[in-house]
């Protein structure tokens, strides 16, 4: 099975936070949503890591980052309604997208997924 990663996933491993390790196991066909890369790109720039730099680390993590698609864009824009109650942001729905399109589950250190009820298996890692 396909395991789409949430940026939570690659940012917990990447900067050693409690449950990233546990995202290890699921690295060998891993993907991430091209949305989600620019949501980690962005998050290590904020901390002063620049993004050439932060791009080489996600390379060496080996995920293969995929395209937001159209049919992608508009399972987002359904999720918003049913998941406005989770606080789930533009990435988070984009990454369910990825996972919903691609028949995939989700991996995620965001305890917010937890009470997701989504039609996705959503891997919550602690």
């Amino acid at each position: 099975m396909t395991h789409v990663v949430d940026a939570s996933a690659v940012l917990g491993l990447m900067l050693n936070e409690p449950g990233g390790s546990a995202v290890m196991p699921y690295l060998d066909d891993a993907i991430l949503s091209s949305v989600n890369h620019s949501e980690v790109v962005g998050k290590l720039a904020s901390v002063g890591m620049p993004a050439a730099i932060a791009d080489g680390l996600i390379d060496r993590l080996q995920f293969r980052v995929v395209p937001f698609t159209r049919r992608q864009a508009r399972i987002a824009g359904e999720l918003r309604a049913r998941t406005a109650h989770l606080g789930l942001s533009l990435g988070d729905r984009a990454c369910l997208a990825t996972a919903l399109d691609s028949g995939g589950d989700v991996v995620t250190l965001d305890r917010a997924w937890g009470d997701a009820d989504l039609g996705v298996p959503i891997l919550l890692l602690r």
